[in-house]
């Protein structure tokens, strides 16, 4: 099939392997210095690659080429995820038990900090489409369970955004079609997706990716993936 696709210019690239870091969808490997699209099939055709490139050597491309196979995208995350982390292997590691160590409490500052959230609601299936707050906004998506897992989640994810979280596993129906709008109808300047490492959350990231490509609009964004002892996997 003929679809818009990335090029790499190996002539111009610098092996500085930032498109690499930025590819989500892990379709860019770096080989001998340069960096090459290792799987058509896992490039995805939104670019997100391209602003991270500093020397311009990443452009898109109208050709034949494998149609994008999400399904095998997250297939490979998931085993990826599943050798980085063996104990989560067997069962849902959405609903697995386990126990963590909180941080001693002379590690926490004694002031406690302000919320940095600067809208309401923020429940995806709250949020009106419309709102003032989403013109010329950083929007975060966020899975409910990152703001629980990492500590630090106001001061690196929700100060300078406005927020919407949702769980796709208990929420009933989808994301995308609210999101569609969200993103079609207001000026968003950035998007930043937050989900955690266990396959059910996959969902939200999907939802917001599917409706940044139903918008139509070209939009720079993010995946941050925490695990669930609230470390960040990759950003």
């Amino acid at each position: 099939m003929k679809r818009r696709i990335i090029h790499i210019n190996e002539e111009k690239c610098n092996g500085c392997g930032a498109c690499a870091a930025a590819c989500h969808e892990n379709a860019i490997v770096m080989e001998n210095g340069k960096a090459h699209l290792a799987r058509e099939d896992y490039c995805d055709g939104l670019g997100d690659c391209l602003p991270a490139c500093p020397t311009g050597a990443i452009t898109f491309e109208e050709r034949e080429a494998a149609a994008y196979d999400e399904a095998a995208v997250l297939a490979a995350k998931q085993r990826a995820a599943a050798q980085a982390s063996p104990a989560h292997q067997g069962g849902c590691p959405g609903s697995r038990l386990q126990t963590f160590a909180p941080r001693p409490a002379a590690e926490i500052p004694a002031a406690a900090r302000p919320s940095c959230l600067s809208q309401w609601p923020v429940q995806i299936k709250l949020a009106p489409v419309n709102a003032p707050w989403f013109d010329g906004a950083n929007l975060l998506i966020a899975a409910d369970c990152t703001a629980y897992a990492y500590g630090d989640f106001h001061e690196q994810f929700i100060r300078g955004r406005v927020t919407l979280i949702g769980c796709p596993k208990l929420d009933e129906g989808d994301y995308t079609e609210k999101l569609t709008a969200i993103l079609k109808n207001n000026e968003i300047k950035s998007l930043t997706i937050v989900r955690m490492e266990v396959p059910c959350c996959g969902k939200i990231e999907t939802a917001a990716k599917n409706a940044l490509k139903a918008s139509g609009r070209f939009i720079p964004w993010q995946v941050v993936t925490i695990s669930t002892d609230g470390r960040i996997l990759d950003r």
